[in-house]
């Protein structure tokens, strides 16, 4: 039996490998702020989104206040929800410790290449290397960088974002768009987004699915209940799997009971990569007994896209690959 990922540890393999409440107006429409994993589009006709209005002060989805003495135009990006938003609104982040803007689907190799890059990793970014960019904001995962804060105070503003669902991507969305002033730009995404969600809802799959992540030591789950892309599942696929509230272990005796028809596996390592997860899962004899397994429904997916982009264009690309994978 495999032991499944800490949260700590998921959020280190994530990033290394709805309603927000504003003092300017940017709460997202749609589904109010307690309507979490699972819960059906609110309209079934075109979809339609709030107006954001610009702030300099808001409180965001977790609760925290941000205040900004102008908008900023100077951001470091310490994972990769922040990079996501940022590409949505058009702005390019003056530096960044994540690999997600290569992606075709974001800035590209080429352009990603002339974005600096934070050294120390995402555990343990340089603050000195943070500070000789000037930022006017510094975005962070709460949980991973809030140590940073006091490093920080007096000299730049610091944002700790902490993302479980769609939901609140779509939230840190929309306050970004508002301190940055980029409303229309931000409208513009949640309403692609909100679209292409309700549209993969209109037609659910009877496919049961499951996202595996992690490396042949150390394996997880994602549950739909802290786990971004595994939000999006509900209401697109029978997804059997529930969080247990703790921290457990995971078997792939646990995955074959649920008769699972389509894989997603992320596979996440530390240092260079030594293979796929699928193909380190092989080597157990229960592998080839899951339906998915013995029907060739197993998809590598990029991690960079479904573990950590966890943003509107990550999980816009999570969607399409997903339900062209379940129909």
């Amino acid at each position: 039996m495999l032991r499944a990922p800490s949260r700590f540890v998921r959020s280190w393999l994530t990033a290394a490998v709805v309603g927000s409440v504003l003092v300017g107006c940017g709460s997202p429409s749609g589904e109010p702020a307690g309507d979490k994993a699972g819960s059906a589009p609110r309209t079934e006709g075109p979809v339609t989104v709030e107006p954001i209005r610009a702030a300099t002060e808001l409180t965001d989805v977790n609760g925290f206040e941000i205040a900004l003495k102008k908008r900023p135009e100077r951001i470091v990006c310490l994972f990769a929800l922040c990079d996501d938003i940022l590409t949505e609104l058009g702005i390019v982040p003056t530096a960044t410790n994540s690999g997600l803007l290569a992606h075709p689907g974001f800035l590209g190799k080429e352009k990603a290449g002339k974005v600096a890059v934070v050294p120390g990793g995402f555990i343990a970014p340089e603050v000195e290397a943070i500070l000789s960019h000037k930022p006017d904001l510094v975005i962070g995962l709460g949980d991973t960088h809030g140590k940073l804060a006091p490093a920080l105070k007096g000299v730049t503003a610091f944002w700790p974002m902490q993302p479980e669902t769609w939901e609140d991507s779509v939230g840190y969305l929309r306050d970004t768009a508002a301190l940055t002033g980029r409303t229309a730009e931000g409208e513009k995404a949640e309403k692609a987004f909100r679209a292409k969600l309700t549209e993969a809802r209109r037609t659910p799959s009877d496919k049961t699915a499951l996202v595996v992540y992690g490396s042949d030591e150390n394996f997880g789950v994602a549950t739909p209940e802290g786990d971004v892309a595994a939000s999006l599942f509900p209401g697109i696929a029978d997804y059997p799997w529930k969080s247990r509230g703790v921290e457990g272990s995971y078997s792939l005796e646990e995955i074959l009971v649920q008769d699972v028809d389509v894989l997603f596996v992320e596979t996440m390592s530390f240092g260079d990569a030594d293979g796929k997860l699928s193909e380190k899962l092989a080597k157990n004899p229960l592998w080839s007994k899951i339906p998915a397994v013995r029907n060739g429904d197993v998809h590598e997916v990029d991690p960079e896209v479904w573990a950590k982009g966890r943003g509107t264009r990550s999980l816009g690309i999570v969607l399409d690959e997903a339900t062209a994978a379940l129909r």
